[in-house]
C-alpha cells in the first residue's frame, strides 16, 4: 500500500464560466492499495529478503576466506618445516659420504682398499652436494611464500632466515565421517551461503510469480475541500475543515500483453531449479569431499607409522655394513647403497609428517572446524 499526505488547488475556469476565476482547493491523504500484482508479503518483501539474503552469503564468504587463509598458512608452515628438513637430511647425506670417503682413504692409504673405492666414495659426495643447493633453494622458496602470507612485501636472496617453531607431532584425530558430515552442513561457510542462494532464488521467484497477476488497485481519498471565485477563502475553507470530500474506486489496467511477465517468471523458476539442483549436487559433492579427506587422514597416519619403522631399520642397516666394511668383509658399495636407502626413507618420513598435518588442516577445512579449534573468532 502507498499513501501520500497532498495539497491541491486549481483555478477552474472556461467558456463554461465566461473565464471567470473558480478556484478549487483540497487537502487530504490519498491511498492505493494493491489487490493482486502487489499484494502480500512475497510481493512487498521480495527486495529486502534478497538483500539479507545478499548480505548473509557477504558474511559467509568472507569467513570462507579467511578459513582459506588459515589453511594455506598452515600449508606454507608446514612446507617450509619440510623443506628444511630435507635440507637437514641432504646435508646429512652428504656428512655420511664424507665419513665413508675420509675411512676409506686411511684404509688406501695402508693398502686395505683399492683407489676405486675412494674414488667411489669421492664420487658419491660430490654428487650430494648438488643435492644440498637444490633443497638450499627450495627452502628459500618456502620461506618467501610464507613471508608474503604474513604480509612482508620484500624478499632477499641473503640475511637471517626466518626463525619458525618446530611441529610437534600431529594431534590424532577422531573421525566420525557421518557425525562429522552433519557438522560440515552446518558449519561449512561455501555451503552456507548457496543455501542462502537458494532463499534468494525463492524471493525472486515469489515477485515474478505474483507479477504475472492482473493489476487491481483500489484507490481513495479523504480530505477537505473548498471552491470560491477568491483563491484566499478557497483555501481557507480546507483550512477550516468545512467541506468534507472522499472517494474511493478501483482501478484495472488492461495490457495488450503478458509475455514479459511470463518470460520473467520462466526465467525465475528455471533458475530456482537451477539452484536446487546444485544445492543437491553440492550436497553430494561434501559427503565425497569429507569421506576422501577422513580416508586421506588415515592414509597419511599409517604411512608415518610404516616410515617410522622403515627409518630404524634403514639405521640398522647402514650400521651392519659399516661394521662388515670395518672388519674387512663389506664393501664401500653396500655402504653407499645403506646411506642412499637411509636418506631417502628419512626423507619419505618427513614427507608423512607434512602430509598428515595437511591431512589434518585439510579434514577441518572441510568440516568447517578451522577457525573453531584455533579459536578465532569474526566480529
Amino acid at each position: 500500500m502507498t499513501y501520500s499526505l497532498n495539497a491541491t488547488a486549481d483555478n477552474e475556469r472556461g467558456t463554461f464560466n465566461r473565464f471567470t476565476d473558480n478556484y478549487v482547493t483540497f487537502g487530504g491523504v490519498s491511498v492505493t492499495q494493491p489487490l493482486l500484482r502487489g499484494f502480500g508479503f512475497g510481493a512487498n518483501l521480495a527486495s529486502l529478503r534478497i538483500a539479507k539474503a545478499d548480505r548473509g552469503i557477504a558474511d559467509w564468504q568472507h569467513r570462507q576466506n579467511v578459513i582459506d587463509t588459515v589453511t594455506g598458512v598452515i600449508f606454507a608452515y608446514n612446507n617450509l618445516a619440510q623443506a628444511r628438513e630435507n635440507l637437514r637430511i641432504a646435508h646429512l647425506a652428504r656428512d655420511l659420504a664424507m665419513k665413508t670417503l675420509q675411512q676409506n682413504e686411511a684404509r688406501n692409504r695402508v693398502g686395505a682398499i683399492s683407489d676405486a673405492d675412494v674414488i667411489q666414495a669421492r664420487s658419491t659426495a660430490a654428487s650430494r652436494d648438488d643435492s644440498i643447493l637444490l633443497n638450499e633453494q627450495a627452502a628459500r622458496d618456502r620461506e618467501n611464500e610464507l613471508r608474503q602470507l604474513v604480509g612482508e612485501t620484500t624478499f632477499f636472496l641473503t640475511g637471517p632466515a626466518l626463525e619458525i617453531e618446530p611441529l610437534p607431532p600431529a594431534v590424532p584425530l577422531t573421525v566420525d565421517v557421518a557425525a562429522d558430515l552433519k557438522k560440515a552442513f552446518d558449519l561449512r561457510p561455501d555451503f552456507q551461503a548457496a543455501r542462502l542462494g537458494l532463499k534468494r532464488r525463492e524471493a525472486s521467484r515469489a515477485l515474478a510469480q505474483n507479477q504475472l497477476l492482473p493489476r487491481v488497485d483500489f484507490v481513495g481519498s479523504y480530505g477537505y475541500s473548498g471552491m470560491d471565485r477568491d483563491f484566499g477563502t478557497a483555501r481557507q475553507q480546507v483550512r477550516d475543515q468545512d467541506v468534507r470530500a472522499y472517494s474511493a474506486g478501483v482501478v484495472v489496467p488492461v495490457p495488450l500483453t503478458f509475455a514479459e511477465g511470463r518470460g520473467r517468471s520462466r526465467a525465475a523458476r528455471l533458475a530456482l531449479k537451477q539452484s536446487e539442483a546444485d544445492l543437491a549436487r553440492f550436497e553430494s559433492d561434501i559427503a565425497v569431499d569429507v569421506t576422501s579427506a577422513a580416508g586421506q587422514l588415515e592414509t597419511t597416519r599409517k604411512r608415518v607409522a610404516t616410515n617410522r619403522t622403515a627409518l630404524d631399520l634403514a639405521r640398522q642397516s647402514l650400521d651392519a655394513e659399516e661394521k662388515k666394511i670395518n672388519a674387512g668383509t663389506g664393501s664401500t658399495f653396500l655402504v653407499l647403497q645403506a646411506q642412499g636407502i637411509l636418506v631417502q626413507v628419512e626423507r619419505n618420513y618427513v614427507a608423512a609428517l607434512a602430509d598428515e598435518r595437511r591431512a589434518h588442516a585439510s579434514y577441518e577445512r572441510e568440516i568447517g572446524t578451522t577457525l573453531l579449534n584455533r579459536g578465532i573468532k569474526l566480529e
